[in-house]
This record gives C-alpha cells, structure tokens and sequence, in this order.
C-alpha cells in the first residue's frame, strides 16, 4: 500500500518588485522506492569495504557539495572510519553555492569531521586536488598504523553516495602525479562502480596506492526530504523517483527559496507552480511531441512530458539554472 508524505514549506515571494501569488506551502509525494533503495551490489561492497579496513591507511569520503549535509551518513562513516585517518572532500564545487562554504565546515566540525576540502574534479589545477595527497601522506604519518606499520607504501579508501565522482577523483590524482592516463571506469549515473576494485598507483615517493569502492547510501533513508535532494543531484537514479516528480520537486524547491533564474532561462514570463504548465511549455519550445493514437486509431499529438522533465533537470545538474546549496535551511549563515 502506498503512503504519502509532505514536506511543509511556506514563502511569499517577489520578482523585481512585482508581487508574485502564494506558491504551494507543501510538497506531497507518494512513498517510492527511493526510500528503500539498498540494492544488493551495496550491501555486498559495504562488507567488502569493511574487510579491506585492515590494509588502508586512510579514508577518503567524498560527497556533493550541493548536499553537504543530506549526502553525508554519519552511521556510514563511523562504521568504515574507525580509528583511520579521515578527510572529507566536497566534490562539485563549480556547481555549488559557495556562500555556505564556512557554514558548511563548522556544521561538519561539529559532527566530528575537520579535514574539509572542496573540490572540483574536472579542473586539472584544483586547489582541493593539490592539497589532498599531500595532507592525507602527512595524516598518515602521524597515525598509528598499527599491522601497516612496517609499509613504505600509503594505501587509502575512497567512499561515499553514488554518482559523486570517487572513480574521477582517483583518475584525476593518477594524472596529476603520474601523468598516466585513466585507470577506473567512469560515468554520468549512480551503480558505475559496483564492487571494490583492485588497488591503483596514484603517486611514488613513497608509493601510493588507492581503492575504489561502490557508493553507498544508508539502507533506510527516513526523510523524503533527504532522499528527493540526494535523486536530485544524481545520487540515486531517476527512475526510481520519475523525472517528472524530480521536477516538480525542483520546481518547488526554487519557487520556495526565490531561486528564479529558470524563468529567464526557460523563457518564462513569470514564476510558475505548475510543473505541468512549466513542462507542457518546456516540451512545446523544443518541439518535441508524442503521437497518441486513440481507440478509433485517430492519432493526436501531446507534450511529451518525460523529455521536457529531463531536459529541466539535466540544465539544474549542469549549474544552468545557477549554483545551489540544497541543504541551506540545515545551515546558518
């Protein structure tokens, strides 16, 4: 049996001066799979991370920096952490709003976390990426290694949610410190990595290895809140939402925060509520229809809603719409 969950939100708004109607101070969404999704390879790479605990030296999380907050599973990363040196790396800068970026350290501070970096994977010349190596090289030499203590070489683990850029991250540090070419396979959806990969050489002197792992989510995500943000930066994929729930979620979430730059990039006269009005308008500017061919086998023609609704979030995923932080209610400025 289905339920349904709301989210409550209230807000006013204006556009240069003009006063706009109340938009929805809800959002309700039939209970998806998204609240559920633990697929078996997850569970599987999750235990094979926990074996492979023994032989790294640290542990890399990386996250979106869009959803500092909501991406992070506290019971996750004490459970793979341990006693291992740790570094939180904020992934997708470039696409984030980097106003929050002081709140968004202290928030992590206070949960215990205090080597931040942000980065941007893409960008060869990161500041993030340069200081990474060296700061997870120093933080392991100050540990205790314990049954590794006696390795010249490092050895860290990199994890975290699906779709962040693990994968990126290590072909990007091989190419900086190695000038070789990419070692892991990469891709633009969740569940392209699905188990532990065999070690690769990221950096000599000394030798530096690194693993890939699976991104993980926690198995029950009890806020739908939570789990629309994480669907909508790419973190879960789309099917198991909809493209059109993603977009009426995303509309909601820029109407209620007065984020209104889609209306001159849609080409909008105004803020809309209507994700059915703002997708029919979407789907008739790009002339793309569906022919629907009725009982009698007339056939008419209709929006096609599916590729308007993707069309709108691939320009949001893409920073089209502006750069964002979705967890900005979790922070103070």
């Amino acid at each position: 049996m289905t339920s349904t969950k709301v989210i409550n939100r209230f807000k006013m708004t204006n556009l240069g001066g003009k006063v706009i109607p109340k938009f929805r101070d809800t959002f309700q969404v039939v209970e998806k799979d998204l609240l559920r999704w633990f697929p078996g390879h997850m569970n599987k790479g999750l235990k094979q991370m926990q074996k492979q605990l023994k032989n790294v030296d640290c542990i890399i999380e990386v996250h979106d920096a869009r959803i500092p907050m909501s991406g992070h599973y506290a019971d996750f990363t004490k459970t793979l952490t341990g006693i291992k040196p740790h570094i939180f790396v904020l992934n997708k800068m470039d696409l984030a709003d980097m106003k929050f970026k002081k709140s968004i350290v202290a928030e992590l501070n206070k949960r215990e976390i205090s080597h931040v970096l942000f980065t941007n994977f893409k960008k060869e010349n990161c500041k993030g990426i340069k200081e990474l190596l060296p700061l997870a090289q120093s933080l392991i030499k100050q540990s205790n290694r314990y049954n590794r203590s006696e390795e010249s070489s490092f050895a860290m683990m990199i994890i975290g949610v699906p779709n962040v850029g693990k994968s990126s991250l290590i072909n990007r540090l091989r190419n900086n410190n190695l000038r070789r070419t990419k070692a892991v396979q990469v891709g633009g959806v969740a569940g392209i990595t699905r188990s532990v990969s065999t070690r690769v050489k990221i950096a000599e002197n000394p030798d530096t290895y690194v693993l890939d792992t699976p991104g993980i989510l926690t198995p029950k995500i009890n806020d739908i809140h939570t789990g629309l943000k994480l669907a909508l930066v790419g973190c879960m994929n789309d099917h198991l939402v909809g493209p059109e729930m993603l977009s009426d979620y995303l509309l909601f979430w820029l109407n209620t925060h007065e984020r209104f730059e889609y209306v001159e990039k849609l080409g909008l006269k105004e803020p809309n509520d209507n994700v059915l009005y703002v997708l029919t308008y979407i789907a008739a500017k790009l002339k793309n229809t569906l022919k629907i061919k009725d009982s009698q086998g007339n056939i008419a023609m209709k929006p096609n809603l599916k590729y308007a609704a993707e069309h709108f979030l691939s320009m949001f995923r893409k920073g089209e719409l502006g750069t964002y932080c979705l967890d900005e209610d979790l922070l103070r400025l």
